[in-house]
């Protein structure tokens, strides 16, 4: 029995464990990318240059914007023609998702090279912090190519069902990325700019290994040079369905610029280095489920191909369970010891403080949060990219955002930490309501409808 063939026979929960473990271990490896930067750079260099990674992260989203419409989008797309049995175009997606990653990491690097100073002083960098943040970005821009390639190539290999390699790819990465910040930083002494060099080699490492998967004759989908011709239809499709998760990273940046001028104009930059710290831990509590929702998709997406709903929904179901029963683990964590969690990235009583008061608010709501992140993915990967956009985008824009511009004004700092924990609890009723309405739909259709995935049901 073949990888791809598993996923219509074994049982939904092996499926999900052998897809989710692998996706939650690189998931968490991808998060320390910028958690240990921020980590051996609030600790070895200061909360200025801390501040400065959090500035910079806007302009890392919207690239991270850009690699997630084409590899997300593409993702599913291989998923669902592999389920229909269509290898040849599953191939062909993989060969202009390729050339699309080195066109738009081209123009990325170009553009930000020009722009950066400014953009970063539009996301809120002051005059103690830009030059920090221009050092750090300045190197990381050169690598755009390779990160694009490496994160998002990555997604295929899990897609044609081999999610142990992907795991693997993601590990390599980071733990070269963790050696390197360590010699850069505290025996070399390079600073802020050690830490953006240490990173770019460690994605050069993963988009090598990557690159000899599909080129030396151990994966099932092959590159070929036939298949990167870029053909509109294909590209098209890639955007299609990669759009909800472009428009929530695009939607994200935006909600990091408002939120960093914000903290900026309330609580300074001691507040914007708080900020990059609970960001920092509530990725690393998030990225389990996001790990769970990625082993999920393939599943989902190739049974929704070989129109097999009903293991469709079993595995949106098991798959919010385990993502609810991970975070809420992760939220007791930082209820328990929240002082420490925040001490790892900065010794400063003040700057501790500050970040432990606002995460206790911004993070009461968290154990909810798989609902939300699962639903918005089962949309997506059934290939439905209008639903799948709108729930993506509630929380950062529907909610979150209004929530940001009018809380602060009645309660100044503590205003923007309460806007993160609304939007949390309103963006995962919207979810729950759209999956309830989904579903009930499902169940007044026809016996033999129900086997159709082609059938309109939201």
């Amino acid at each position: 029995m073949d990888r791809t063939e598993q996923m219509a026979v074994a049982t939904i929960s092996s499926l999900l464990l052998k897809f989710s473990l692998p996706a939650i271990v690189g998931m968490l490896v991808h998060a320390l990318y910028n958690v240990v930067d921020s980590i051996f750079v609030g600790r070895g260099v200061g909360e200025y240059a801390l501040a400065g990674i959090t500035v910079s992260f806007p302009l890392m989203i919207i690239f991270m914007a850009f690699v997630m419409l084409i590899g997300m989008g593409a993702t599913t797309l291989i998923s669902i023609r592999l389920g229909e049995k269509k290898p040849e175009e599953a191939e062909e997606i993989i060969g202009n998702a390729l050339v699309m990653f080195v066109v738009i990491g081209v123009t990325i690097t170009v553009l930000g090279l020009i722009y950066l100073e400014p953009l970063l002083r539009f996301f809120g960098a002051s005059v103690d912090v830009i030059p920090y943040a221009v050092d750090y970005m300045r190197i990381i821009l050169l690598g755009t190519v390779l990160m694009a390639i490496g994160v998002g190539m990555n997604n295929f290999i899990r897609a044609e069902g081999n999610p142990k390699t992907a795991m693997f790819t993601m590990l390599i990465g980071a733990v070269t990325n963790v050696v390197l910040d360590y010699i850069f930083i505290f025996i070399f002494y390079w600073g802020i700019k050690g830490a953006a060099l240490a990173t770019i080699i460690s994605y050069a490492v993963t988009t090598t290994w990557v690159l000899y998967y599909f080129l030396s004759g151990k994966s099932l989908l092959k590159i070929r040079l036939k298949n990167t011709r870029l053909r509109l239809k294909v590209v098209l499709g890639i955007a299609a369905v990669g759009f909800p998760m472009f428009a929530m990273q695009i939607t994200s940046s935006v909600q990091n610029l408002i939120l960093n001028r914000s903290l900026v104009h309330y609580g300074g930059d001691l507040a914007l280095a708080a900020i990059g710290i609970i960001m920092s831990i509530v990725t690393l509590l998030v990225m389990p489920v996001i790990g769970i929702n990625q082993g999920a998709q393939p599943i989902i997406g190739f049974n929704y191909g070989a129109k097999q709903l009903g293991r469709v929904r079993t595995t949106l179901k098991l798959a919010m369970i385990a993502g609810t029963v991970i975070i809420t683990f992760g939220f007791i964590l930082s209820r328990l010891w929240p002082v420490q969690l925040i001490g790892l990235f900065n010794k400063n009583p003040e700057l501790i403080e500050l970040a432990t008061h606002g995460m206790l608010i911004f993070f009461i709501f968290l154990p909810i949060v798989a609902v939300q992140i699962v639903g918005a993915g089962y949309f997506q990967a059934v290939g439905k990219p209008v639903q799948a956009t709108i729930l993506s985008l509630s929380r950062q824009i529907l909610i979150f955002i209004p929530l940001l511009l009018l809380l602060p004004r009645v309660w100044g700092l503590d205003g923007i930490w309460w806007a993160g924990a609304f939007s949390d609890i309103g963006a995962c009723a919207l979810t729950a309501l759209w999956l309830w309405y989904e579903f009930r739909q499902i169940k007044k259709m026809p016996e033999n409808q129900k086997d159709n995935p082609e059938i309109e049901i939201a």
